[in-house]
């Protein structure tokens, strides 16, 4: 029987164009490997620690367990796709203001930076901001260098980003006049 070209391709077509989903990085943080100890041996377990993020302002964490270490990883992402959050950019590259976050022992402090900086900061906080599109940060970990807990204490600290534009609305002012104080506030304290 002669095939058409429609036959035998199944599905391969439909998931291309239809898909509303944009496009994701992904960083693997840590891979944890447990062992349980029965009565004929060892058993390994895999529990891994993803983030995922848009490259442009939203970034998610999460974390999934498995036999296999591939099956902690999908596990993990899916995870980090469900938890996302939105933080607001300054121009795109960086935070409007510095913030300071704490979960359990760690505690970060996350600041902006001028263009040109880069990213300075540690192992799993550099993973959120490159896939959250970050291009200049400094952040320091303070306290417990615990993937999890650093993870958690950054993702605290961004929780309390906002942008002039929401402050402005809270306070009844003018975004102009939010951002103007931005260069006054410190010769204001030292008044």
């Amino acid at each position: 029987m002669a095939r058409t070209p429609t036959q035998g391709q199944g599905d391969f077509g439909r998931d291309r164009g239809g898909s509303e989903e944009p496009e994701f990085l992904d960083k693997l943080v840590h891979i944890n490997r447990v062992a349980k100890v029965v009565k004929g041996g060892r058993r390994f377990s895999f529990a891994a620690l993803v983030v995922v993020g848009d490259g442009r302002g939203r970034v998610g964490f999460g974390n999934g367990k498995a036999r296999e270490v591939p099956e902690a990883i999908r596990k993990a992402t899916e995870a980090a796709k469900r938890s996302m959050i939105r933080v607001p950019l300054r121009e795109g590259r960086t935070l409007h203001h510095d913030v300071s976050g704490r979960f359990g022992a760690g505690r970060v402090v996350v600041r902006a930076a001028p263009p040109g900086t880069g990213i300075i900061c540690g192992g799993p906080m550099r993973a959120v901001f490159e896939t959250m599109g970050v291009q200049d940060v400094v952040a320091k970990s303070i306290g417990s260098a615990n993937p999890y807990n650093m993870i958690k204490a950054t993702f605290e600290a961004l929780g309390d980003c906002m942008s002039p534009r929401s402050v402005a609305a809270k306070r009844g002012l003018k975004v102009g006049e939010i951002v103007s104080r931005r260069g006054s506030a410190p010769a204001a304290s030292r008044d």
